[in-house]
């Protein structure tokens, strides 16, 4: 079973570059125990919501509000898939993460489409 282990955290302030190193370093740990475990699928971080846009159609009119989105506490900073065999493991994964420590895991499974 696929899940997405979705990062959200706060964007306020930003890291000294010991802090940033020191974050750095803990998601690569956590990559590198998925990788190992050979339950990684992939992940990515994701920019900045100020660099995002948010789109919607309505009756054949788009609408594209610029980030940031200040009506959210926290944002989308990054996620991770995983192949794993139950939800449950999912969950013990995402708690390891460091998004866990600093913001909140939302665990999501992957809908078979095709």
């Amino acid at each position: 079973m696929q899940f997405l282990l979705l990062i959200h955290a706060s964007e306020g302030g930003t890291p000294t570059a010991a802090e940033g190193e020191q974050i750095h370093a803990a998601y690569k740990s956590y990559t590198e125990e998925l990788k190992k475990a050979g339950v990684w699928r992939g992940g990515e971080p994701l920019m900045p919501s100020a660099e995002g846009k948010k789109v919607t159609v309505r009756e054949g009119k788009t609408r594209i509000v610029d980030g940031p989105f200040t009506e959210a506490k926290e944002v989308l900073g990054g996620f991770y898939m995983v192949d794993v065999p139950s939800r449950d493991e999912a969950v013990k994964w995402a708690a390891k993460c460091p998004g866990a420590h600093h913001g909140t895991m939302e665990v999501r499974e992957v809908m078979p489409f095709m």
